[in-house]
Formats: structure tokens, C-alpha cells, sequence
């Protein structure tokens, strides 16, 4: 199931599904593999995710390879995070992503998990491409100041200080957010303040945080929901 994994994410971010994409996370990380059964169990999302006993273990996630997560040491109870997450592009995100919450609610509520974090992709390394987006994090969804985390990657667009202020065009910005963290947004979520460019996977990737305790009660009430009908 993982060589899979590693196959179809593969596919997904480099174009070919002949080479495996695979690190040395892969090893310590839990894998989900998501299928349609009405269509020969063909798989259609991956994802991984590695459990944490607090902040303090926070070095040891994919993403503090990329970000200095000095600010996220203080959490206290056991973080959640979340990586090479992809959905075949033949299939509607929306219904797949909804369905991976399921269970990441389940893995949240029996893990206890008061945080969630990752790294969220845009495709390609090139910011002029998403820049409506990059405007609508720096004007509504940037950390928590003393959450937020610092530069540690040589290769990054720090879109809070280059973007000028103007109108936003909502729609666009909406539009070219990738679908996962869309959701993690609506739920409260935060990003960087700046983003990295990973010439590797050819994607450009803000840090993204979700307290569990801050989603709106209405939300995380479905949340819990979500896991109790798995």
C-alpha cells in the first residue's frame, strides 16, 4: 500500500507514475489511502500523517524542514501533522477532501490531537501565478504573531512584505487556493506569513496551522460528527 502511495503521489506531483516519490518520513508517518469501490478500488487520494506528543517533538515533522517552528514548541498537547496530501484530478476535490476529514476527525478526537498543521501546495514555483490568493492570506489569514512561523528556507516569496495593499478580487484569490487548505481556512485556519519554494516537487507552499479548540463550535460539532459515523 505505500509503494502505491508513493507511486500515485508520484504521479500526481511529478508526472509520472513509473518512479516512486518516497523521503524518510514515509517510515515513522501513518498512510491513507482512499478508494472508489465503484471503480475496481480504483485509488483516487493519498495522504499521510505523523502524530506528535506536543510542540516540543516539532522538529521532527516534514514541515520544520522547511520553517522555523520555534513559536509552535509551546503547544502542549499532541499536534497532528499533515502531508503529500493528493486527489486524482479526474475526481471532484471537494467530495474527497470532505471524506479524508472524516477521518482525520477520527484520528484527531481518538489521538486527542489539539493541533493540525502542514504544508499547503500551490502547483508550480512561479508566486505571479497566484498572487489574488497571496493577497487574500496576507489580509485575512495570517498567524497569530506569536504563532507564526519564521524563515528557514533559502528559496522563499515573503508575500507580506512584497504584495502592495489594494482591492482584493475575491473570487480569483478563492478560485486558485488549493481545495485543502480552502477547507482548513473555513474552519479557522492560518498561514505564513511568506511561502517556500520547493524546486523539488515544483510547488510553491505556505505553512498552515489549525488550533482545534479555535474552530467555531458549529463546525467543530460536525467535525466530531464526522468521526462518529465512521
Amino acid at each position: 500500500d505505500v509503494i502505491m502511495a508513493q507511486r500515485f503521489r508520484s504521479e500526481v506531483f511529478r508526472g509520472s507514475a513509473k518512479k516512486r516519490d518516497f523521503d524518510a518520513f514515509d517510515d515513522v508517518c501513518k498512510h491513507v489511502l482512499i478508494r472508489d469501490k465503484q471503480k475496481d478500488n480504483k485509488l483516487v487520494c493519498v495522504f499521510r500523517v505523523l502524530i506528535l506528543n506536543s510542540g516540543l517533538e516539532i522538529e521532527e515533522s516534514y514541515s520544520a524542514q522547511h520553517y522555523n517552528l520555534d513559536n509552535l514548541k509551546k503547544i502542549s498537547g499532541p499536534i497532528l501533522e499533515l502531508g503529500r496530501f493528493c486527489v486524482c484530478p479526474e475526481y471532484p476535490s471537494g467530495n474527497v477532501i470532505r471524506l479524508a476529514w472524516s477521518l482525520l476527525a477520527k484520528l484527531v478526537l481518538t489521538n486527542k490531537v489539539c493541533f493540525l498543521f502542514g504544508c499547503s501546495s500551490f502547483k508550480g514555483t512561479d508566486e505571479k501565478d497566484y498572487l489574488e490568493s497571496f493577497r487574500l492570506l496576507n489580509q485575512k489569514h495570517l498567524a497569530p504573531k506569536d504563532f507564526n512561523p519564521f524563515v528557514k528556507s533559502k528559496n522563499v516569496y515573503y508575500f507580506s512584505k512584497k504584495l502592495e495593499p489594494h482591492a482584493l478580487d475575491l473570487k480569483s484569490a478563492k478560485k486558485n487556493l488549493p481545495p485543502l487548505l480552502r477547507y482548513s481556512l473555513s474552519l479557522g485556519g492560518w498561514v505564513s506569513d511568506h511561502a517556500v519554494k520547493d524546486t523539488d516537487l515544483d510547488t510553491i507552499h505556505v505553512f498552515t496551522g489549525l488550533n482545534v479548540w479555535k474552530i467555531p463550535e458549529r463546525k467543530r460539532l460536525a467535525f466530531a460528527e464526522m468521526s462518529v459515523r465512521l
